[in-house]
């Protein structure tokens, strides 16, 4: 999960509604970022800019070593930690990349810049539903770390976008425990959390995926489009 609130989901660090949740999973080690995106990283938390965790990170940059993708689709950009950490384990990888806020898309694009990664990312501007339909090809792999709500809207496009073989790791699918029921759900939050369900319903009955959710960082499903790799 980024450690700052993204659109839809706005909380303060000191919600006290927002439990603490400790995984289960203790085999995931921190991950070894370069020198410069420690660096950027650690600008980001202090600007309480969103970053995923580094539990989150490591197990991503797993997924991504393994599957070895030449695509990668990125929704939730924020200002472009998650992008340089995939392309750095992954060098031969090309990044597509949605933000929609225009002032973090403007920073990601300086910040792979920075590293020379500029070639290998293209930073998309806009809202990631319109921005999804019209985007044309296939991607191996798919990040998908943007509004919770929009998850299962997002589904069918994502689908159609992924090749066969192909990975999307859903980030914040349990959400402090509330999804899975390990703590209860605040009521203003309550249809959040049915949101989410649905898009897990969605991609756990679906004949084309194969899905797991994994307790890392705040929950992550990984589904795998049926067929051989393209």
């Amino acid at each position: 999960m980024k450690d700052k609130p993204i659109e839809n989901f706005t909380y303060a660090h000191n919600d006290t509604s927002v439990p603490e949740r400790v995984s289960r999973t203790s085999s995931v080690n921190s991950p070894v970022f370069s020198e410069a995106v420690l660096k950027m990283r650690a600008d980001a938390f202090g600007r309480n800019i969103p970053v995923s965790s580094d539990e989150t990170l490591a197990f991503l940059r797993i997924c991504v070593a393994m599957a070895k993708p030449s695509k990668i689709l990125e929704i939730g950009t924020a200002v472009g930690i998650s992008g340089l950490c995939m392309l750095e384990i992954c060098p031969s990888a090309h990044l597509t990349t949605i933000e929609k806020n225009a002032d973090f898309a403007g920073e990601a694009a300086a910040n792979f810049a920075r590293v020379g990664l500029s070639d290998r990312a293209t930073v998309l501007v806009g809202d990631a539903a319109e921005v999804l339909a019209a985007l044309r090809g296939t991607f191996d792999f798919i990040f998908l770390d943007g509004p919770k709500v929009q998850y299962v809207k997002y589904l069918p496009r994502l689908k159609r976008l992924l090749s066969a073989g192909g990975v999307i790791f859903a980030d914040d699918v349990l959400l402090y425990g509330w999804v899975n029921g390990e703590n209860p759900v605040p009521p203003k939050r309550r249809m959040l959390v049915e949101h989410i369900r649905e898009y897990l319903d969605a991609v756990k009955g679906d004949p084309q995926l194969i899905t797991t959710v994994v307790d890392v960082g705040d929950g992550v499903a990984l589904s795998v489009k049926a067929g051989a790799p393209e």
